[in-house]
């Protein structure tokens, strides 16, 4: 089968690999999306994702497809179903399992990080890690179930109580999730911070009550005009200066959710003070346990637009120009198909 193998920093080379058997209790799903997520572009810049990485590996997390063949023992799915996969498949017997923790499973296995993932023909999981989607759902809409279900884990920690007014820094794909889900969770007001116009744009066509350039605009006389307070800050620019930004802008009692992933050496000074002061709760989100079939059911409601974030889609031959031609990645997602 064709595959995009990751070799190491800065090398993904497309090639003929060899297809993996099934087992009994496996499925074999042919891959139709699958989306470049800022933890593969974290691998390909040799920072390492959310679990160590050792390539040769095929890359590709978030990824939908139809299934192809099934083991003897599987039970829930048949040949031609509608699929996508949640890519972290827990042991179910360490200590963080066993805790109702699985998230921090010490033995999990990453699809597309620790065994090989969705960019390619065919991808190989355990029955319990396919969902099967209605064939209603464009399988372009089921590749986005991994993200939302990231999101909607870090919703949930960021407890919106209706009325909240909710700052968003960056507009990515991740972003405008939020900012969507931040409405449906009661926010009176939601706030996008994000340079680029065109997804300034996208907000306010989702959702968004005001849009921010914070290059050009004063973020701060904006946030004073408009709210009273700002209850909660999600930042999803994976930016440790954005991050930083968002300790500041956050109002007396906020939640600071630190949804961006950046890099594993960055940091930044926290004034503990400022937090003490204005009681902040200070939290981040760890992929997305227990909230797959959730996501699913999110995007099978038609509630939350994802496929209006999706603005470019490559072929697999392609897939180096998602990681190396930033254009791409500032319009928003790049989906690779398959």
């Amino acid at each position: 089968m064709k595959a995009a193998v990751y070799h190491g920093k800065h090398d993904i080379r497309v090639e003929e690999v060899e297809r993996k058997p099934i087992k009994e209790d496996e499925v074999l799903i042919r891959v139709k999306y699958c989306g470049v997520c800022g933890t593969d572009e974290n691998i390909f810049n040799g920072a390492g994702g959310s679990y160590e990485v050792n390539p040769p590996i095929i890359l590709g997390h978030e990824f939908s497809g139809v299934v192809a063949e099934v083991g003897a023992k599987v039970s829930t799915l048949n040949i031609g179903d509608h699929v996508s996969g949640d890519p972290n498949q827990m042991c179910g017997e360490c200590y963080f399992c066993m805790c109702g923790k699985q998230h921090f499973c010490t033995n999990n296995i990453g699809f597309g990080t620790t065994a090989d993932g969705g960019f390619a023909e065919y991808i190989v999981m355990h029955e319990k890690q396919v969902y099967k989607v209605s064939k209603e759902m464009s399988l372009l809409t089921a590749s986005m179930a991994e993200p939302m279900a990231c999101c909607l884990n870090g919703m949930d920690l960021c407890n919106i109580k209706l009325g909240d007014n909710v700052l968003v820094l960056g507009g990515g794909p991740v972003g405008i999730m939020m900012l969507q889900l931040a409405k449906y969770d009661g926010a009176s007001k939601v706030i996008l911070s994000e340079p680029v116009k065109e997804k300034r744009e996208l907000a306010l066509k989702l959702g968004a009550d005001l849009v921010i350039d914070p290059l050009t605009e004063d973020i701060d006389a904006i946030l004073a005009e408009n709210c009273k307070n700002v209850d909660v800050v999600i930042e999803c620019a994976g930016n440790i200066k954005v991050q930083e930004e968002a300790v500041r802008l956050a109002g007396k009692g906020a939640t600071v959710m630190l949804f961006g992933l950046a890099g594993p050496d960055k940091s930044f000074p926290l004034k503990t003070d400022l937090v003490f002061k204005k009681e902040l709760k200070i939290t981040s989100s760890f992929i997305n346990p227990y909230t797959f079939e959730r996501a699913l059911q999110v995007l099978e409601s038609g509630r939350i637009d994802v496929e209006s974030i999706i603005t470019t889609i490559l072929p697999l031959d392609k897939i180096n120009d998602a990681f190396t031609n930033p254009e791409y990645r500032t319009r928003g997602k790049v989906m690779i198909e398959i």
